[in-house]
């Protein structure tokens, strides 16, 4: 009788990971039997582990024991919270695993070099991790797709060959545009991402969501790009023309901070004359007065999870990338209130 010549596979981590709802890195921990687990959840693992009868990788437990695993961190972003934020998680999340990392930033905005990314991959790399908005980047991505390595690209949508690590932006961004209608906002301003990050356009898609909703609500628009400059430049223009709106939704908090120093120098009282919303609830939000209203992004998560997936794809060769979707949440600070005043037509 011919045989197939099909193996069958066994379970790995990942189908571990499934199974009882945890990270490929959650279960690792408990097959090396580190601290810092909660009993809930190490008893889950382990009855996955027996029903899957799974057997753990010896090889991959002293990769990891061992601290040879080499995870290549590529970014290039003008929001330093953001960033602090995220290379916290991923941090955070390699000491948990021993994976190294090894980083590379590209300069002035940019993304790196041909040159530069060719002398990172030569440096012997197990997977890479791409920040936004390199999740997105042609020169990037074409060139990280020829080192054959796993590749987790963060706030990127529906990229070939990677783990897609986000949120629902434009599900977020309706949120707070509702948020902003309900406190009475009718005449309202959004300043715009980067326009070459998907992530922008899904949040311009969810404000105009809300928008629609409801009627007599007027819009005005400014081009941003993330930096705090660019919110600068954005503010003076939502402010300066003829029909000032009453409410401010930025698309990350370093604009909308911009947007309440502009306000300030303007003496528009925030949020008495003016509310201001942003996203991602950064430190940038509450290293201001007043505190920003925001989108909670969970950034150190969206990192640790995309090292996570790295990482379990690089030692237990797992199945095809698919997206990881995370939740978000409405942060409600000082720097919205319900609408006491209206400007003149």
């Amino acid at each position: 009788m011919a045989k197939s010549g099909r193996v069958e596979r066994g379970a790995t981590i990942v189908d571990v990971a499934a199974h009882a709802g945890v990270s490929a890195m959650t279960v690792s921990r408990v097959i090396n039997g580190r601290s810092g687990i909660r009993p809930e959840t190490r008893a889950a693992v382990e009855r996955a582990i027996k029903a899957l009868a799974y057997t753990p990788n010896t090889a991959a437990r002293s990769l990891v024991r061992s601290a040879e695993l080499r995870i290549g961190i590529i970014y290039s972003n003008p929001s330093a919270a953001f960033m602090s934020e995220f290379l916290t998680g991923l941090f955070e999340e390699a000491s948990s695993s021993g994976a190294r990392l090894v980083l590379l930033k590209g300069e002035g905005g940019r993304p790196p070099t041909a040159a530069a990314l060719t002398r990172f991959a030569a440096s012997g790399l197990s997977g890479v991790i791409l920040a936004p908005p390199l999740g997105e980047s042609r020169s990037v991505l074409g060139a990280v797709r020829k080192w054959g390595i796993p590749v987790a690209a963060v706030g990127a949508y529906d990229v070939e060959g990677a783990t897609c690590v986000r949120i629902d932006d434009r599900a977020a961004a309706c949120e707070m545009t509702r948020h902003l209608i309900d406190l009475g906002h009718r005449r309202l301003g959004f300043v715009l991402g980067n326009p070459d990050q998907a992530a922008s356009a899904e949040r311009m898609a969810g404000f105009y969501d809300a928008v629609r909703a409801v009627d007599g609500v007027s819009v005005t628009v400014a081009q941003g790009d993330f930096s705090y400059a660019s919110g600068l430049v954005a503010g003076e223009q939502l402010l300066s023309g003829p029909e000032q709106p009453t409410a401010i939704f930025a698309s990350n908090d370093d604009m909308a901070a911009a947007i309440v120093s502009v306000a300030h120098r303007r003496h528009l009282d925030v949020p008495a004359e003016l509310t201001v919303a942003g996203f991602d609830d950064t430190s940038a939000a509450v290293t201001l007065w007043p505190p920003l209203t925001t989108v909670h992004q969970p950034v150190r998560r969206l990192a640790a999870e995309a090292l996570s997936a790295v990482i379990a794809e690089a030692l237990c060769g797992a199945n095809a990338p698919s997206p990881r979707l995370l939740e978000h949440e409405l942060i409600k600070r000082q720097s919205a209130a319900m609408l006491s005043v209206s400007f003149p037509s």
